[in-house]
C-alpha cells in the first residue's frame, strides 16, 4: 500500500524513513553510481537503494528494490551487510511546497556484487538519470558523489 502525498508529507515531518543502500560492485573493483533524479541528494551521483514499506519484509523489500532499482532482482543473503547507516539531509522529495521538510534515514547498506553476462545491461531510469561504474578512489574524491555514498568505501573489502 502507497500511501497519498500528504500522508507521506507527514511520516517524513515526524519520523524516520528505513531504507536499504545497494553498494554494487562489479568484478574490476568498481562501484556502481546513479545520479539522481530526486529530492533529497538530487543531482549528485548514489547508490541505488530505497524505502521499505509498512508490513514489507526485509527479504522482499531488498528483491523489490533490485528489481526496481538496477533492473534484477537479487536476494538479500547474495549481499553482505555493510551495517547500519544514518542519513540527514535538509530537504525532501517535497522540498518544492511550502514548508517542506527536511529528510532522516535509518539505511541497511548491503554490498552486493555484480556479474554482468554477455554485455550491457539496461539500467531502470525512474530514479537516476544515468549510472556509471566508477573506481573506489575516483568516487572518494569526486565532489559529485554524495558523502553519505562515500561513507560506504571504506567499508568495501
Amino acid at each position: 500500500m502507497l500511501l497519498s502525498d500528504d500522508a507521506f508529507r507527514n511520516v517524513i515531518d515526524s519520523t524516520p524513513l528505513v531504507s536499504i543502500d545497494l553498494v554494487v560492485s562489479n568484478d574490476c573493483g568498481e562501484i556502481l553510481l546513479g545520479e539522481r533524479l530526486n529530492r533529497p541528494a538530487q543531482g549528485t551521483w548514489f547508490v541505488p537503494g530505497g524505502r521499505v514499506r509498512k508490513n514489507e519484509r526485509l527479504d522482499a523489500a531488498f528483491e523489490r528494490l533490485t528489481t526496481d532499482e538496477l533492473g534484477r532482482p537479487s536476494n538479500r543473503e547474495q549481499a553482505r551487510l555493510l551495517g547500519v547507516f544514518e542519513h540527514f539531509y535538509d530537504d525532501s522529495v517535497f522540498s518544492d511546497a511550502p514548508g517542506s521538510a527536511s529528510t532522516h534515514y535509518v539505511v541497511l547498506a548491503y554490498a552486493l556484487p555484480w556479474a554482468m553476462p554477455d554485455g550491457a545491461h539496461a539500467w531502470p531510469q525512474e530514479q537516476h538519470a544515468r549510472f556509471r561504474w566508477w573506481a573506489l578512489q575516483a568516487a572518494a574524491l569526486s565532489d559529485a558523489v554524495h558523502s553519505n555514498s562515500k561513507a560506504y568505501l571504506s567499508f568495501l573489502n
